[in-house]
C-alpha cells in the first residue's frame, strides 16, 4: 500500500498526486516535493489515502520534507528576486520592440531557472531576448507563452460582480462556455457584460447552466396554446426561476400561471395535449397549414355520380385545301401578329 495526498503550488493551481511516505501529513502544511523541474515548495490539500502499488501512477513523485523555517525564508527571497527579473526582463523586450506582453517571472526554489510568462498574438523569436537575460542571470531562461485566460489568472482581479475572479481563487481548470448558455438563461448578448478581464466569455456561465435547461423543461414552450378556465390562450413569457409563464388570451388579456397549475390543469384534462412538434409553430416558409381548414373529399365510391357536358365544337367554315400537285406547290401561310416596339 501506498500513502498518497495531493499537492497545489498556487492558490487556485491544479493539484497534483504525490507519494507521502511515512511523513505526517496535514492539509494545508507546506511541503517540498520532486518535480520534473527540480524541487518546488507546495500546500497539501487533501488529507492522506492508502492506495494498491497497482493502481498508483508510474511517475509518482515522492514528498521530500515538511517545509522548515529556511525553506519558507528561501521562498520569500526568491519572491523578492522575482519582481527585480520581471522589471529587468521588460525593459529588454520594450528596448527591442518586440511585439509580446510580459506577464510574470518565476524561480525554481533552488534558483537554477527562471520562467518568464508572456501573451502574444502570434509566433515571437526570443532566442536574442534569451541570450541576453541568461548573460545578465547566470542561470537558465525558460519563455513560456500562455493564454489570456491563464494571464488573468495569473494577474487575478475583481469581476463584474465585484468578487475576486474565480480563476485566481478556486476555479482550477477552464471549462469551455458557450453564447448559448447566455441565452438559456435569458442574458443580454452584450460582450461587456457577458466578458471578463480576459475578454472571453465568463466561467460563472456555466455554473447554472444544467440548472435553467432542467427548469425550462418543466414549462411549457413560448407559442404553445393552452386552455385557462376554459379560454384558449398563448404562452408569450417564461419566469424559469419563478416557474411561471405569462399567457395571452383571445380577448388580449395577459394572466400569470404557475407549473403547479398547469400541472394541475393537465391531469384533469383541461389542458389540451399538443400533437409531438406542433407547440403553436408555423411551418417552414412561415405560412399556415391551409389543410387543416379544408374539408374531406369524398371517395370515389361515396361521391355523387354527374353527367360530364359534353363539349359542342363551334362550326366553323373553314377552304377547301388544296389537293394533289397544288397542296404540295403553295406553303401554308403564318399570321404574325403586331410586335411591339422595343421598350427604350
Amino acid at each position: 500500500m501506498i500513502r498518497i495526498t495531493s499537492v497545489k503550488f498556487r492558490t487556485a493551481g491544479k493539484q497534483y498526486d504525490f507519494n507521502g511516505q511515512d511523513l505526517p501529513l496535514e492539509p494545508g502544511m507546506r511541503v517540498v516535493v520532486e518535480t520534473d523541474r527540480g524541487r518546488a515548495l507546495g500546500t497539501v490539500v487533501q488529507t492522506l489515502r492508502e492506495i494498491d502499488e497497482k493502481d498508483a501512477a508510474k511517475e509518482l513523485k515522492n514528498i521530500v520534507r515538511i517545509a522548515t523555517d529556511e525553506d519558507l525564508a528561501l521562498a520569500a527571497s526568491n519572491a523578492d528576486r522575482e519582481k527585480d527579473a520581471f522589471r529587468i526582463c521588460a525593459a529588454r523586450i520594450s528596448e527591442r520592440k518586440m511585439e509580446m506582453k510580459l506577464v510574470r517571472a518565476e524561480y525554481l526554489f533552488d534558483g537554477s531557472k527562471i520562467v518568464f510568462y508572456f501573451t502574444a498574438d502570434g509566433r515571437v523569436d526570443f532566442r536574442e531576448l534569451v541570450k541576453d537575460l541568461a548573460h545578465y542571470f547566470h542561470t537558465r531562461i525558460e519563455m513560456r507563452q500562455i493564454g489570456v485566460r491563464d494571464e488573468a489568472k495569473l494577474i487575478g482581479g475583481l469581476g463584474v460582480c465585484g468578487r475576486e475572479l474565480c480563476c485566481c481563487t478556486f476555479l482550477t481548470d477552464f471549462a469551455p462556455v458557450s453564447v448559448r448558455m447566455a441565452k438559456e438563461q435569458g442574458l443580454a448578448l452584450n460582450p461587456s457584460k457577458i466578458s471578463g478581464q480576459c475578454g472571453r466569455l465568463l466561467c460563472c456561465l456555466g455554473y447554472e447552466f444544467e440548472t435553467y435547461c432542467s427548469l425550462r423543461k418543466q414549462l411549457p414552450k413560448c407559442g404553445r396554446k393552452i386552455l385557462v378556465d376554459g379560454q384558449e390562450g398563448e404562452v408569450i413569457d417564461q419566469n424559469i426561476l419563478a416557474q411561471k409563464v405569462t399567457i395571452r388570451l383571445g380577448d388580449g388579456q395577459t394572466r400569470v400561471v404557475t407549473a403547479e397549475d398547469l400541472d394541475q390543469a393537465e391531469k384533469s384534462g383541461t389542458l389540451p395535449s399538443p400533437a409531438p412538434g406542433k407547440e403553436g409553430r408555423r411551418p417552414e416558409g412561415g405560412r399556415r397549414d391551409s389543410s387543416r381548414n379544408r374539408k374531406p373529399r369524398p371517395s370515389g365510391e361515396n361521391r355523387p355520380s354527374q353527367p360530364k357536358p359534353e363539349k359542342v365544337k363551334p362550326q366553323t367554315t373553314e377552304p377547301a385545301k388544296p389537293t394533289g400537285e397544288e397542296g404540295a406547290a403553295s406553303p401554308r401561310k403564318r399570321r404574325r401578329g403586331r410586335r411591339r416596339p422595343k421598350k427604350k
